[in-house]
């Protein structure tokens, strides 16, 4: 590591150098070393000029010797071991020579830092100085230890001023050099300052040192020369350092001259321990005050003079012994402390102890200027008490001002707060207040009192070194922010203060605002009990006043007051009744001006010999008359004392001598002239002044009504002395008194009534106009912009307040205008809303004329006047008939007799309000009257449209028919008119009866409510009554209608027989067939034909119409001979009935009975009577007859008879032959018919299906995925639903089945119809649905069986057959009968009819998020499937849906489910695949079922119109299909039979041929021709 050397040569001609040597040797030859400085010397010199030409040092033949600051002498060689490096050491050199300088040039290097010359103080007085010197010399004692002497002495004379301190001393190291006290910014306490942060009141802890100027600038700033002398406690020498002030400033170096010394005698007597340090500073500026010097020092190092507050034994300490001219600072009596001490109130002082602390550090620019993140301070309230009614702050200004040690100040003006930094006072930190101490704007009971009383209190704040001073350290820095927080103390922190924040602790609690304003107070309080004394006690008996109500106006606070007429003060008795003068300034309402006052009381406050108590004067002042002065009373043994409006001033003001005695004279004087100047009277100027003042402020006399009023008007005060003989004299200052009095404007109207109205008041001060004070200027225009438009008298009345000033008023009269305004009505405010009926007068009106200002007059006397009515402005009808009348002073216009007639109040409807406008006949003036125009009685009444013999069908509903009701006039009547209906063959669809109400449109809306109930070809009508008066009478005749037989009935019949596929029909009065008799349950259309004949026939057998026809398969005829009679009738209407009679007779005998032995059995199966002869679409099916013909052998048994012949045999044969060829061509004919058929079917079967896939386009998917489960009974359920429709599956089991459950309704989203898949299941997504447990029984049975066992109506049978499917594995059936219906409300009228379920609710009362619905809500039903119900009439919804789903919960998504769960009772499920059961389990995930619900917008299915005609046009193609499926059927089965048929008589036929063979060989001749013919036919047809 580098080593440097650093040496400081003193050369004895009196100059110095500075060597340094980098890394030398050990030790260097002493000839080498003085080498080395004399080139340093030669170098120095030619460099600097500065260095004076002095005696020549012999550097070649010199005796050279060093000797260093312990006296050490250093010759032939240097050991650097005996020195530091990097350190500066002084060496004196010595040549030899007897001249010897003592001091050296250039010794020391001064240059301040170049941030620190931009901080000097810009203000430093020679006392601010002084006490720099002072700091440092308090600094450096300071760090003495406890058994060295801590002395300080300041001397001045007239030509020196010494400041001796026994500190520890500099010298010429690194480390203490003299330097730093000279130097600017090498100050040696400054690093300490931190160390004097914090600790315990008053913190002394005299780190002052905070710039680094303190010591150089001082000095300089109290002389021209400066010599600094110390000497350290080890050192034996004293190192001195020059300033001269002028070589300073003028050099171009801050280097300066010093020496080293021996100590004096008397230096050495003063400081046993040795060290010390000496300023000693020559030719002082200004001429210092010795006495007032001591005082001030005094205060500012009071703490570090005496100081007994930590005394245990109540001793005072004496930190540090100060000394000025010889005199001990602490023996002098003098001194602001020591004066303030004397007359404070010894009592508990109210110490509060504060924290500062700051969030971040601010730092500046220099280092040493850095604002600490910590502050301490302690506030000291002293209570200064009022003592025998004289406030101690004046003695103590008294004694301060007698000693001349400060400028004049008052007991208002002297500073209420004194701050001391590490115990040093700084003497301009003299405040007003801290704002907790400023009770200025107190308010309450004690508010008097404390403003008072606050006025005797001073703060001492004692701060650490956290606080900042000037750089003067006269005052806390001002930029601070710890500044700004202690001056702010007690209020709200502003904006810029909320990094600093404030704790603040009372007796070691911490408190708040509000408590530190409490305790304030009541120490304030307790401070006044204990130690204020206003006086003693009067010189008169007094009078006690107890708890007087008026203690604020009295200005006292005690439950207890004497009164007294008389007291002596200072030696001065002060009488009631005597005159007095309080001085402006006096007391407060004594500001401005000297009051003349008379006494009337003293008022002292407590008992007597109590502290605390206030004294005051109870003074009326001389514009007060007696009765407004203050009074004692008695009352019942209770002294009531009144103040009135006199003032009461505390009894000081006689000690301030603000309170004089006022002599007879002066008095009378005063009076008079207070006479003279008071206010007398009240006038308002006239045009002219107030032209002069340029203010439009006249008031007119007389005018009409409209006129414009003045803007302003102005009232002068008039004194005693004026005189109302000039006008001249008006606007004379002299005669205009100025006063600060408010004067009151009140303006009121009288019209033509006697009635006095208020109509405006305002107050004003007096203001200058063109330089003439004490005008009363009132708005007028401005606040009244409608005046003077009524027409009566307005009075202005003026008033001074608080003043006997005579009042003023003034009287304007406004006539009415002679310009016509408007009409109106008399009474308008009390008029009701008329009501009139049409046909009915209107009550009379009377009407007024009023001008354009609404004032009342006359009207024209000759008038034409219109009455019309209108509505929104617009002419509704004109009133014809009216009359009019003039009173006779033409003031009042009534009109009578208005008639209302109108057929226009249609118009008006529904509320018939109405406006009757009455005006005259140009228009220009009008009344408007709102009123109510109401219809008259019912009297018309008109049907629309009127009813026709076409529309008039039995058990039709009439779906138009609209009844108008009319009054007389032609107008609706009103809404809520109530008639009577009578109907015949006609009946009312709604429960409300015949009494019917008229509805807002005036009409009464039978549409699609009347139906007719009365068969075909009766009389019907519809009467309307009102009050038993018939208004209307409909008569008309329903349609006739005839029942007929279409086919052909035998003209006889066989007995035992029956007659075969009779075809009735019913057909109108033209003998058209009426198609509209078409039976179908699902509407309600209910047509069947009935056949009853006594003899066999029950009535519960019947027939369907179809379209109009019936077909009755057929109808057994009695087994005896005679007349067969029955009946045909329609089941609903027994006017359509028929009476047929048919002869019956005995079959004859076969004509082959004897040929055949045995009768051939017949079981083939009836045909039913619905299969005969139908159409489909253009094919007519044929009738299929079992019995066309008869075989010659019915059993196909042939028994010859023991006498047959062979002729017999032949004539037999040929009969076979023929009967084959018959059947080969009916066999011909049914092949042909079962193609036409399968044909038709295939066409029936695409148009189905196209149908199918437009309606429901969603559920073509689900039904080919259906249908591709084979071998399942959804699949075979799913196939037969294409082309059947199971509810016209008529006394089969399959009527009751409803469907598969995914088929029977649609969801709205993908979303929800796959969630809801999963949360049922395959099984229940495809379970049949039945309405009873037989069709469910029956359907496991034909789904199960490729055979059809069940009884399968022919249809479904062979499509099972032709699918050749069963149902293999498990299926699922509902049955609705078993399911128990929900029983709640439904919604509304929707016609899905979904369930009122309840919201679900959380604990908290509020609806869960993300709730949807339930899901048994959220599944449209299918248009058809609406209104599917059971016998109990449960709708799908409330039986199956809700036994699937429950009360099952949909939510948007698994959080929102979740966050439900308090509130899920059947389960829930989430759009996003949560799912949870009513058992708990909860599954998340997504599936994809295979089975869903179809997804299509359920308002699509609800409203469309074509849908609902495409499901129609299905249901009929079904229909169609399953009788196609009927006909192949029975084609394709007597197709069969007849095949069947035909091989075997084929066969008997060739058996009857070998016989007849046979026996033609045993035969003769005949036989052998027979043969021949046989053999012939055989030939041909066998």
């Amino acid at each position: 590591m580098d080593k440097e050397y650093r040496f400081r040569i003193l050369l004895p001609n009196g100059t110095s150098v500075h060597l340094k040597l980098q890394n030398p040797e050990p030790k260097m030859p002493f000839g080498d070393f003085i080498r080395r400085v004399e080139e340093e010397y030669v170098r120095t010199w030619r460099q600097s000029g500065s260095l004076k030409r002095k005696r020549e040092i012999n550097w070649k033949g010199g005796s050279f010797l060093l000797v260093d600051a312990h006296d050490m002498k250093i010759q032939n060689v240097v050991n650097f071991k005996n020195f530091k490096p990097h350190q500066c050491h002084t060496l004196t050199l010595q040549d030899g020579l007897r001249q010897t300088a003592t001091t050296f040039e250039n010794m020391w290097d001064l240059t301040p830092d170049t941030d620190i010359l931009r901080e000097l103080p810009q203000e430093y007085t020679c006392e601010t100085a002084l006490a720099d010197l002072i700091d440092n010399s308090l600094q450096a004692v300071w760090s003495n230890e406890d058994k060295h002497v801590k002395h300080i002495s300041v001397d001045v004379t007239d030509d020196m001023i010494s400041i001796f301190d026994t500190g520890p001393g500099m010298d010429g190291s690194d480390e203490n050099s003299i330097v730093k006290w000279g130097k600017m910014g090498a100050s040696l306490h400054r690093s300490y300052k931190e160390q004097a942060i914090g600790g315990k009141p008053p913190y002394l802890k005299p780190y002052f040192g905070m710039f680094g100027y303190g010591g150089p600038v001082a000095s300089m700033q109290l002389g021209r020369h400066a010599l600094v002398s110390s000497k350290t406690k080890d050192s034996k020498k004293v190192y001195t350092l020059n300033l001269d002030r002028d070589a300073l400033l003028k050099g171009s170096n801050w280097k300066t001259g010093g020496s080293m010394r021996e100590p004096e005698e008397d230096e050495i007597s003063r400081t046993p321990h040795g060290s010390f340090t000496k300023v000693e500073i020559s030719g002082p500026k200004l001429k210092l005050d010795i006495s007032q010097l001591q005082c001030k020092l005094k205060d500012i190092y009071f703490p570090y003079i005496q100081y007994d507050e930590d005394s245990k034994s109540g001793k005072t300490i004496m930190p540090v012994k100060f000394e000025v001219n010889g005199v001990d600072l602490a023996e002098i009596q003098g001194g602001e402390i020591a004066i303030t001490n004397l007359h404070s109130c010894n009592g508990p002082d109210f110490v509060l102890q504060l924290q500062f602390s700051c969030k971040h550090d601010n730092t500046s620019k220099s280092p040493d200027s850095k604002t600490y993140t910590k502050a301490n301070a302690r506030l000291k309230c002293v209570y200064f008490p009022l003592v025998k009614g004289k406030e101690n702050i004046d003695r103590i200004l008294e004694g301060l001002e007698s000693e001349g040690c400060r400028a004049r100040v008052n007991f208002e003006t002297f500073s209420r707060v004194s701050i001391r930094r590490l115990g040093r006072l700084l003497p301009d930190a003299r405040w007003d207040w801290l704002p907790f101490m400023d009770l200025k704007q107190k308010r309450g009971d004690t508010a008097q009192l404390l403003k008072r009383c606050c006025m005797r209190v001073k703060c001492f704040i004692e701060t650490d070194a956290g606080f900042n001073p000037t750089p003067s350290k006269t005052d806390l820095a001002h930029y601070s922010p710890f500044t700004t927080a202690l001056r702010n103390f007690g209020i709200k922190p502003l904006e810029n203060e909320k990094d600093i924040k404030v704790q603040f602790y009372r007796d070691g609690n911490l408190l708040n605002p509000s408590q530190l304003k409490r305790d304030y107070e009541d120490w304030i309080l307790q401070m006044h009990a204990k130690y204020d004394d206003e006086a003693d006690c009067g010189q008169d008996q007094p009078v006690f006043v107890v708890s007087p109500a008026n203690k604020k106006a009295l200005r006292i606070s005690s439950e207890v007051a004497r009164v007294h007429k008389s007291i002596t003060r200072n030696g001065i008795t002060w009488k009631c009744g005597q005159r007095i003068k309080l001085l402006k300034g006096a007391c407060a309402g004594v500001h401005n001006n000297n009051v003349y006052a008379t006494i009337e009381y003293f008022l002292l406050e407590g008992l007597q010999d109590e502290s605390g108590g206030e004294a005051r004067i109870l003074c009326r002042p001389s514009r007060l008359s007696g009765e407004k002065g203050c009074i004692l009373s008695f009352n019942d043994g209770d002294t009531n004392l009144d103040m009135g409006e006199s003032l009461s001033v505390p009894l000081s003001v006689i000690d301030a001598g603000k309170c004089v005695a006022v002599e007879r004279t002066e008095w009378d004087n005063h009076i008079e002239r207070q006479r003279q100047k008071s206010p007398s009277t009240i006038e308002l100027l006239g045009a002219e002044q107030c032209q002069e003042l340029n203010v439009d402020g006249a008031l007119p006399v007389d005018a009409r009504a409209g006129k414009a009023p003045p803007e302003e008007i102005v009232a002068v005060i008039r004194p005693g002395n004026y005189v109302y003989s000039s006008a001249s004299k008006t606007l004379d200052q002299k005669y205009i008194v100025k006063s600060n009095l408010e004067m009151s404007m009140e303006v009121n109207f009288r019209g033509n009534a006697e009635d006095v109205h208020h109509i405006f008041s305002v107050r004003v001060g007096p203001k200058s106009l063109k330089g003439i004070p004490g005008l009363y200027v009132f708005p007028l225009k401005c606040k009244l912009p409608g005046f003077f438009r009524s027409a009566g008298v307005y009075t202005f009345s003026f008033h001074l307040n608080d003043s006997d000033c005579k009042s003023a008023e003034r009287r304007v009269r406004i006539r009415p205008s002679s310009k016509v305004g408007r009409w109106g009505l008399l009474n308008d405010d009390q008029l009701p809303l008329y009501q009139v009926r049409v046909g009915s007068v209107f009550p009379s009106l009377s009407l007024a004329c009023y001008d354009v200002c609404d004032n009342r007059i006359p009207f024209a006397t000759t008038l034409e006047v219109v009455a019309k009515v209108e509505t929104n402005g617009v002419e509704l009808f004109h009133v014809e008939k009216f009359r009019k009348e003039l009173s006779t002073c033409n003031m009042t216009l009534t009109v009578k007799g208005i008639l209302i007639e109108s057929n226009k109040l249609d118009k008006l409807r529904p509320r018939y309000e109405a406006t009757l406008v009455v005006c005259a006949e140009n228009g220009l003036f009008s009344v408007s009257v709102p009123c109510q125009v109401n219809p008259g009685p019912l009297q018309i009444v008109k049907a629309l449209p009127p009813i026709l013999e076409n529309q008039v069908l039995p058990g039709c509903s009439i779906q138009e028919f609209i009844l108008e009701m009319f009054d007389g006039y032609g107008n609706h009547v009103t809404e809520g008119t109530e008639v009577q209906l009578k109907l015949e063959g006609f009946s009312i669809q709604d429960r409300l009866g015949t009494a019917r109400m008229v509805d807002h449109h005036g009409c009464i809306d039978l549409g699609g409510l009347l139906k007719v109930t009365a068969g075909y070809g009766k009389n019907v009508s519809i009467s309307v009554y009102s009050n038993d008066v018939v208004l209307l009478n409909l008569q008309s005749q329903t349609e006739k209608r005839v029942l007929r037989i279409s086919s052909k009935v035998p003209e006889v019949c066989m007995a035992g027989t029956q007659m075969e596929n009779l075809i009735f029909e019913i057909v109108n009065s033209a003998g058209v067939v009426d198609d509209t008799i078409h039976h179908e349950e699902k509407s309600g259309q209910l047509h069947m034909l009935t056949i009853k004949a006594s003899s066999f026939m029950e009535e519960s057998v019947r027939y369907t119409f179809k379209h109009g026809r019936c077909t009755v398969p057929a109808i057994s005829v009695p087994q005896v001979e005679g007349s067969f009679y029955f009946v045909a009738a329609h089941s609903s209407h027994p006017e359509l009935h028929l009476n047929v009679k048919v002869p019956v007779v005995q079959v004859p005998k076969e004509k082959y009975d004897d040929l055949f032995i045995k009768k051939e059995k017949h079981d083939e199966t009836q045909i039913p009577c619905e299969l005969l002869p139908l159409q489909v679409g253009n094919l007519m099916v044929p009738k299929v007859e079992h019995h066309e013909f008869q075989p010659p052998c019915p059993n196909g048994n042939i028994s010859l008879l023991p006498d047959s012949s062979c002729l017999l045999q032949l004539e037999t044969f040929k009969e076979q032959e023929n009967y084959i060829r018959e059947l080969g061509i009916r066999i011909g004919d049914l092949e042909e018919k079962l193609d036409i058929f399968n044909k038709e079917k295939a066409k029936v079967k695409q148009e189905l299906s196209d149908l199918q896939g437009s309606v429901e386009p969603y559920k073509e998917e689900s039904l080919n995925r259906i249908e591709s489960m084979s071998h399942t009974a959804a699949a075979i359920i799913c196939s037969l639903s294409r082309e059947v429709s199971f509810q016209e599956t008529n006394n089969h089991f399959m009527g009751d089945v409803i469907g598969l459950v995914t088929l029977l309704g649609t969801v709205g989203t993908t979303n929800l119809s796959r969630i809801l898949a999963e949360y049922l299941g395959k099984d229940q997504m495809l379970a049949i649905v039945c309405r009873s447990y037989a069709a469910a029984s029956a359907l496991e049975k034909f789904v199960q069986s490729g055979h059809g066992e069940v009884d399968s109506m022919h249809s479904l049978y062979e499509e099972t057959v032709l699918l050749k499917k069963s149902a293999r594995g498990r299926s699922f059936v509902i049955c609705l009968e078993d399911i128990r219906p929900y029983t709640g409300d439904f919604e509304g009228s929707d016609p899905q009819r979904k369930l009122a379920l309840p919201d679900p609710v959380l604990p908290s009362g509020n609806a869960p998020d993300g709730f949807l619905g339930y899901a048994v809500n959220m599944v449209d039903l299918d248009i058809h499937h609406l209104h599917t119900v059971t016998s109990a009439g449960h709708g799908l919804r409330e039986t199956l849906f809700y036994c699937l789903f429950g009360e099952l919960q949909v939510y948007k998504t698994r959080e929102d489910m979740l966050v439900a769960r308090s509130c899920i009772k059947h389960g829930a499920i989430s759009l996003d695949g949560g799912i949870l059961k009513q058992s708990g389990v909860i599954s998340f995930g997504v599936g994809e079922p295979e089975i869903c619900f179809p997804v299509a917008e359920s308002l699509l299915l609800l409203t469309s119109a074509n849908v609902v005609e495409v499901e129609k046009q299905i249901e009929e193609k079904k229909s169609v299909m399953m009788k196609i499926n009927i006909c192949i059927e029975k084609v394709t089965k007597n197709h069969r039979r007849l095949l069947k048929r035909f091989k075997k008589t084929k066969k008997l036929g060739h058996k009857l041929l070998e016989t007849i063979r046979s026996r033609q060989e045993e035969s003769s001749s005949p036989v052998k021709e027979g043969g021949q013919l046989l053999n012939a036919n055989s030939s041909q047809s066998l």
